[in-house]
């Protein structure tokens, strides 16, 4: 098994002076059944919407599969871009031109200057360190989650909450909806609902639904790109193997 990558801290902080107070966010009608109505174009922002509950901003998952699934959400977004691809359950820079989003931009370099580490699983157990902490902060940079300090003053933690409802339930009320009456997903959609399925937040999202409706998530999933489809399926495997742990434990 390939070594993790080297120690990354310091390099995965927001670079200083760049959205260095929270901009005012979108706020999208929640139209369950419409044609998605909203300004949110970062796929890891939205799967960390579907993994965290959407007034309290408490986690649907436990801790490893939001992680994991937030760090293959990043890797998504750069494959979108068409900065990487996965080949073979391996990654390949495509284009190391830096993106204009910070969080992006910080995870392409560490990919460029580590050429010796291509496994994916190998990325998404490095990157899942880190994932969580980052993607909330370029969210609460968009003004899309509110920082709030729970505990005592010697033991205290940052949590997140939704800036707003209707904002954080979108994602889950598009994708459950759509997948519920068997519509055509976009390929943004199918990227974040193969995340949703492989993390193992399916149950959640369908409660209630039919056993066809399941089948049909699945469908549209294998439907997505052989690249995405490889990201996908260490993705699951990764999240499975910590499952196990987690339940052995």
């Amino acid at each position: 098994m390939n070594t993790t990558p080297s120690g990354a801290s310091d390099e995965y902080l927001p670079p200083p002076g760049v959205y260095a107070e929270p901009v005012a966010a979108s706020r999208p009608v929640r139209a369950v059944g419409s044609a998605a109505a909203q300004n949110i174009t970062h796929l890891a922002d939205e799967f960390f919407y579907l993994a965290h509950d959407d007034q309290t901003g408490r986690s649907r998952l436990f801790e490893s599969a939001t992680a994991h699934g937030l760090a293959a959400a990043l890797l998504a977004e750069l494959y979108g871009e068409g900065r990487i691809t996965f080949v073979g359950r391996h990654i390949r820079v495509t284009d190391t031109l830096p993106p204009r989003d910070w969080l992006r931009h910080l995870v392409l370099d560490r990919l460029v200057a580590e050429p010796q580490h291509t496994a994916t699983r190998t990325w998404l157990a490095f990157l899942a360190t880190t994932a969580y902490e980052q993607v909330a902060t370029r969210m609460w940079q968009r003004g899309l989650l509110h920082q709030h300090q729970v505990g005592r003053l010697w033991r205290q933690r940052t949590v997140y909450i939704p800036a707003d409802m209707n904002t954080a339930a979108w994602s889950w009320a598009r994708l459950s909806y759509q997948v519920r009456n068997y519509q055509q997903l976009d390929l943004f959609d199918v990227a974040l609902a193969g995340i949703a399925l492989h993390t193992q937040l399916d149950p959640i999202l369908l409660d209630g639904a039919p056993l066809a409706a399941r089948t049909y998530l699945r469908q549209q999933v294998e439907q997505a790109l052989l690249p995405l489809r490889e990201l996908l399926a260490d993705l699951g495997a990764v999240v499975g193997g910590a499952v196990l742990s987690h339940r052995t434990t």
